[in-house]
């Protein structure tokens, strides 16, 4: 595609999509390889279409997704009362200035701090801004109401994490692919074992700040903590007036079958990441949410965006939460969870080493005889749409809203991929 005065002027008259339809599988992924920066290695599927938990390529391919893009597609795509109105609000207003007040913003802040159980709403866009919202929170309250000295607080977190790719994040990531030659990194960071409150208790200084962590390391494998380790965190905090922070950005909105992977335990943060499935799979909506005391140190000038809290993303957000709640997403989770979870037991057999989990975020380890890079060629010959984390685990977390009996095609499918690979073995 030449990209000369006649091609800006046909998309400027017939829409972007007149382009796109001239395109193969093929050119696409041609042209992002050249073009793109080398930041991600998609697979080699090129999605041009989708609607509920399915989605086509240009040749007509069509799959099951099992991705969800992390999480953030529990409603399915283009669920139907997001859509309805995302349109109803580009009729009214899209971006205004954080100068002034909105309805949109205003229904947005009270519905997620209602919806939380907590008391105040920093509107952000991404995952990551939540966190660096997060993070600057705690450091503030630190130095202005727990009395650290200035430029001295620390803020405890957890091998294998994942909180995002700014360099302040990935500075305090064990992970060496997410760090080397992006130092020099910002300090104040102690890492402990994950599922191990006496080591955070150990790690606790009169410095301390905060420990912050993802109730289910999805990233790392959908690694699951032992069973009561999310309330002795929130006892440790709670005894040394340290800030206790969940990062909720892939586990929040009833993905694990409560609203929250921290309701599965008396374990209230002080502070809150959300975001992904907040935009109800249509734009990037995200927020720091907390108690009043956290969240009242941010003062006119301390924080801010020029996107978090636009009327079009308020508005898709409140829907997407009155659809959880209408449509019970978290009971909905809980159960579609388990028949997987049972589905891929029968279907695996022997191939299968472990699944961890809850909810509709499970983590499938295979066996180290079942070559990785063969189960990726099957899963996707077969239609499903996932991609393996870490350690040989394949992430399963297709959208909430997926039914029954698309359930059913997942395990089929599954079924048929992990034969495919384990017959030749």
């Amino acid at each position: 595609m030449a990209w000369d005065d006649a091609l800006w002027r046909r998309i400027a008259e017939r829409g972007v999509h007149d382009a796109i339809a001239r395109w193969t599988d093929e050119q696409a992924i041609e042209a992002t390889e050249r073009f793109g920066a080398h930041n991600y290695h998609p697979l080699p599927v090129n999605i041009v279409r989708a609607k509920g938990a399915r989605a086509w390529d240009a040749q007509g391919k069509e799959y099951l997704d099992c991705v969800g893009a992390y999480s953030a597609v529990a409603h399915g795509h283009l669920a139907e009362a997001l859509v309805r109105e995302a349109k109803a609000q580009l009729e009214r207003s899209t971006l205004v200035s954080r100068a002034f007040y909105t309805p949109e913003m205003a229904l947005f802040v009270q519905a997620l701090a209602e919806y939380s159980g907590l008391d105040a709403v920093c509107p952000m866009n991404t995952g990551a801004e939540a966190v660096e919202t997060c993070i600057k929170l705690a450091r503030k309250w630190a130095y202005t109401v727990k009395g650290v000295p200035e430029d001295r607080a620390e803020i405890v977190v957890c091998e294998n994490n994942f909180h995002g790719r700014t360099t302040t994040i990935v500075g305090f990531s064990t992970e060496e692919r997410y760090r080397r030659f992006f130092g020099p990194f910002a300090p104040g960071f102690r890492i402990v074992p994950f599922g191990d409150a006496e080591a955070l208790e150990a790690a606790v200084t009169p410095n301390t700040a905060a420990f912050l962590a993802e109730p289910i390391q999805a990233e790392a494998g959908v690694i699951v903590p032992p069973d009561g380790y999310l309330a002795q965190v929130r006892q440790v905090c709670s005894r040394h007036r340290v800030l206790l922070v969940w990062d909720e950005v892939q586990t929040g909105f009833c993905r694990t079958g409560r609203r929250f992977a921290w309701n599965h335990e008396d374990a209230r943060p002080d502070l809150m990441a959300v975001g992904k499935a907040l935009g109800g799979g249509l734009l990037p909506v995200s927020a720091a949410v907390g108690t009043r005391e956290a969240m009242a140190v941010f003062q006119p000038g301390d924080h801010g965006s020029t996107f978090g809290g636009n009327p079009l993303a308020c508005a898709v957000a409140v829907a997407a939460m009155a659809v959880m709640e209408a449509e019970g997403y978290a009971g909905r989770a809980e159960r579609s969870g388990a028949f997987l979870r049972t589905a891929f037991l029968r279907a695996g057999g022997g191939s299968i080493q472990e699944i961890r989990g809850k909810g509709l975020l499970l983590g499938v380890e295979f066996v180290p005889e079942l070559p990785a890079e063969r189960l990726q060629e099957a899963f996707l010959r077969h239609g499903l749409l996932t991609k393996e984390t870490r350690r040989r685990t394949f992430r399963f977390a297709p959208p909430i809203a997926t039914e029954q009996a698309e359930l059913e095609e997942i395990a089929e499918r599954f079924e048929s991929a992990v034969r495919s690979v384990a017959g030749t073995m």
